[in-house]
């Protein structure tokens, strides 16, 4: 007799709410009227696309103490932007401005930026579904409603940006300019014009976060290095990546140098940035205006 072919086994049918279902979905048909009835119990926040908690004072409150604990941290109290976390004040989001773009960015974070996913990193702690709407509550009642604008001329702010005012000999944006300092590329969508403003008029204040460093908790800043070998070489540059061993930098013609620290004469850091101070001598309010409207352009793109 031959063996019999569990293909051409026959499954005998059950019934279920008058409708006949084989028995080989027998699994799936009760994981499927399982995850209903959860969701019937509680709603089933992922997977809305819409916030729940829409316009609740209450909720924006509770979102208010999660953004501190968790969220702080890279974009400041207020949600005004951090030393690596944009302005969430605007509108318009750079990842998505929808409260599902939201959902998303802040859940599953953003890959090959400094945003972790919900509960990665050591500040905080791992939010629940609940809680990230409401923070995204919390973010969408500090927004500014009207477009970050400058009264400024985008033309002339450029040709500033690339000429008279030597932005791009140190900053660079779209891979044009300089390396030295920080790429400013997404710098008008990611920081306020107050925030611009005050980096060109009191650059040591908030020293940026460094070119080599975003994902680390605790990156390195743009701190200014002074460096002697024992030979008596000289280097001014700005930190790349230090530990209690080794050095390594960028001097200010853009070349890369790693040091032993045993090895050095002397070896100096210092929280007073390599940028100049553009006070109105050097930089007017006007031109001011116009290099700043030029960021803004350049980051809405």
């Amino acid at each position: 007799m031959p063996a019999l072919n569990k293909s051409n086994k026959k499954v005998r049918p059950i019934r279920a709410h008058g409708r006949i279902v084989h028995g080989y979905s027998t699994l799936a048909f009760f994981t499927a009227i399982s995850a209903i009835a959860s969701c019937l119990a509680a709603p089933c926040l992922f997977a809305q696309d819409k916030n729940p908690f829409a316009g609740d004072a209450a909720a924006a409150k509770i979102g208010a103490s999660q953004f501190r604990a968790n969220c702080a941290f890279c974009h400041g109290l207020g949600a005004r932007g951090g030393g690596r976390g944009p302005d969430l004040t605007r509108v318009q989001k750079r990842h998505g401005s929808s409260d599902a773009d939201l959902f998303r960015t802040i859940n599953e974070g953003v890959p090959g930026t400094a945003m972790p996913p919900n509960g990665a990193t050591q500040q905080g702690v791992g939010m629940t579904e609940a809680e990230v709407w409401q923070v995204i509550t919390y973010i969408r009642s500090v927004e500014v409603k009207a477009p970050a604008q400058s009264p400024g001329d985008v033309a002339h702010g450029k040709a500033l940006f690339y000429g008279s005012a030597a932005c791009s000999t140190c900053h660079m944006i779209e891979g044009k300019g300089g390396r030295l300092g920080p790429d400013l590329t997404t710098a008008g969508s990611a920081r306020s014009i107050d925030y611009l403003i005050d980096s060109v008029r009191n650059p040591s204040r908030r020293l940026a976060q460094g070119i080599s460093e975003a994902m680390k908790e605790f990156s390195e800043e743009y701190e200014t290095v002074k460096v002697e070998t024992a030979d008596g070489q000289k280097f001014t540059g700005v930190v790349l990546n230090e530990d209690n061993f080794t050095l390594q930098m960028m001097d200010q013609r853009e070349q890369l140098h790693l040091f032993e620290k045993d090895k050095l004469r002397s070896l100096e850091k210092s929280r007073e940035s390599l940028m100049p101070v553009y006070d109105q001598k050097m930089l007017s309010d006007k031109d001011l205006q116009d290099v700043v409207a030029f960021l803004l352009a350049a980051g809405a793109q």
